[in-house]
């Protein structure tokens, strides 16, 4: 732990700005279309997408195998660029930054939670939780240190942080990504399919944490195929064909 804590910092990554709030929503896509080239010709994936969501809000994004929702949750994150369309996070143009403007922009931005958790198995709980704030560059030594036992802690898994990650359940696993997705302090999580892999007592867990991390400001992105979680969800988007068809009335809409 001591020689991972002793890694440099990423001092020399040039991010653009800190997100902005003020004036507009938290993440914008404008008429947004992504082709992808296949063998058997152009596949149209989004088809002039249309989302806005504010600051704060847990949106739950549904849709079938191939309708389009990964692709449109890509476009949030950076991780995928749009044919055309805009992308707008916090008011900064995505789609018009470089790859390593994104590369910085998402590490501090975008709090990233998978399904099979994509932990690092050679690294500890604490090694896996530091690792964003090292790669950032953010904090010192010893802050990160505290902060990631302080993440631990509040995902009660403090007991756990000199423990690889083969030594825990799927669930605390799970935890551990959220602690992870949480070391930089993003102000979004983008979560696909983040309760898939478990079963519905421990997801129903990992759904609560969800709930307090909006309750204290965090805005939350959820890939889901479970409908019971998303009317859990203070709103849900369904996607069809590449289209957003449909936003069904989650919990807060329906009280």
């Amino acid at each position: 732990m001591l020689n991972f804590l002793r890694l440099g910092s990423r001092t020399d990554i040039a991010a653009p700005a800190g997100v902005n709030l003020a004036g507009g929503p938290l993440i914008e896509l404008r008429n947004v279309v992504k082709t992808f080239d296949t063998p058997a010709g152009p596949f149209v994936a989004l088809k002039g997408v249309q989302l806005q969501i504010n600051a704060g809000e847990f949106v739950a994004v549904m849709g079938k195998s191939g309708s389009g929702k990964s692709t449109l949750v890509n476009m949030v994150t950076g991780i995928d660029r749009p044919t055309s369309g805009e992308v707008l996070i916090g008011q900064t143009p995505v789609h018009t930054l470089t790859e390593d403007q994104i590369a910085a922009w998402r590490g501090r931005t975008i709090g990233l939670i998978f399904q099979f958790f994509q932990l690092l198995p050679a690294l500890s709980v604490l090694e896996n939780v530091l690792l964003p704030m090292d790669f950032c560059g953010l904090y010192t030594l010893r802050e990160r240190y505290e902060r990631a036992m302080s993440l631990l802690a509040q995902v009660d898994l403090l007991n756990q942080a000199d423990k690889r990650p083969a030594a825990l359940s799927g669930g605390q696993q799970q935890r551990v990504a959220i602690a992870r997705a949480l070391a930089n302090d993003p102000p979004i999580l983008v979560a696909d399919e983040p309760t898939g892999n478990l079963d519905s007592r421990t997801a129903d867990t990992v759904f609560r944490l969800f709930e307090r991390l909006v309750g204290s400001g965090k805005t939350i992105l959820m890939v889901t195929h479970d409908p019971d979680l998303a009317r859990r969800a203070g709103r849900s988007v369904l996607v069809v064909d590449g289209e957003i068809v449909d936003e069904p009335a989650g919990r807060s809409r329906s009280a």
